[in-house]
């Protein structure tokens, strides 16, 4: 819920080549609190949620902002440069709103824009920030659930493509042999809301049973992408009962959580009022019809138009 005093941004013009961030006012004005340090959550949609509602029950003390740039979803099928471009203009409206610490709840911006934000934006520009992925998390810790040592990984296009899976998940279990998936029709179903229709059987047959096929070994499935929980039922119904299922909300939480007890500095930057504010570029209300699934209760959305 929006606090009291606190205006929408109506409009953001950033220019990503030079850091800097134009704001042009068309309806409201903005006003950034000087006391409220969130902690920010992104996705190109409505999956970040299901990584956020994770969070947000483990940590609840911390304020929040969420933004879903739903008007330019889906990000799986979009090019390198596109992805980062876009993520880059997303995590700079974040610091803008105050937040020293963004969290790129996306698989795809965290496999095609996290490093480049990392390693080449945040020095330049923000150095006292961070911006933190989902992919890095869970390549931690996915390799003690597997026995097999054979690991298979369902994720968008673009996931898939950017081999990040592959060469983080080696940094940390050098042993494990990982399949890979590409899922391209998963988002647009969950986005459409036929992740529960019929229709959705077929392809979530079509894309386990291409990655079984990859190896008789597999004993761990990871859903790559924040959108494949709310068609957790349908994937584990297709997949053998000794194969282990895992999704990302627990682990990303997990991780932050000893995030912050390892970086006092950034935790005492961040406020503690338990409040939360969720934007999204599209319509506010188609948001809020789909976001409830996904963050199992009522969400108010904002819109912000970059």
């Amino acid at each position: 819920m929006a606090p009291a005093g606190e205006d929408i941004p109506a409009k953001l013009r950033i220019n990503c080549r030079t850091g800097t961030l134009k704001r042009s006012i068309i309806a409201a004005s903005f006003s950034m609190s000087e006391n409220t340090a969130p902690i920010g959550i992104f996705d190109s949609g409505y999956g970040g949620l299901t990584v956020f509602r994770a969070i947000r029950e483990q940590l609840p003390q911390y304020d929040y902002r969420y933004l879903g740039d739903n008007a330019r979803a889906p990000y799986g099928n979009r090019s390198f440069e596109t992805v980062y471009q876009y993520t880059l203009e997303c995590v700079q409206w974040f610091f803008a709103q105050g937040c020293p610490l963004v969290i790129l709840a996306c698989n795809t911006a965290s496999a095609k824009a996290l490093r480049s934000i990392q390693q080449r934006w945040l020095p330049q520009h923000a150095p006292d920030k961070r911006v933190l992925g989902v992919i890095r998390p869970t390549a931690e810790v996915i390799g003690q659930h597997s026995r097999t040592g054979a690991v298979g990984v369902m994720g968008t296009k673009g996931t898939v493509s950017s081999g990040s899976y592959l060469m983080e998940i080696h940094k940390f279990f050098p042993d494990v042999q990982v399949y890979q998936q590409a899922c391209p029709l998963l988002v647009p179903l969950v986005e459409n809301g036929e992740y529960d229709a019929p229709g959705a059987d077929y392809f979530v047959k079509k894309y386990t049973e291409a990655l079984l096929a990859q190896s008789d070994a597999l004993d761990t499935v990871l859903l790559a992408c924040t959108h494949y929980p709310l068609l957790e039922k349908k994937i584990r119904a297709c997949l053998p009962p000794h194969i282990t299922l895992i999704s990302q909300g627990g682990i990303v939480a997990d991780s932050l959580e000893d995030y912050l007890r390892r970086h006092p500095e950034m935790e005492a930057r961040l406020t503690k009022n338990g409040t939360m504010r969720c934007f999204t570029t599209d319509d506010p209300g188609d948001f809020e019809s789909h976001a409830a699934i996904f963050f199992g209760q009522p969400v108010r959305a904002e819109h912000l138009a970059l």
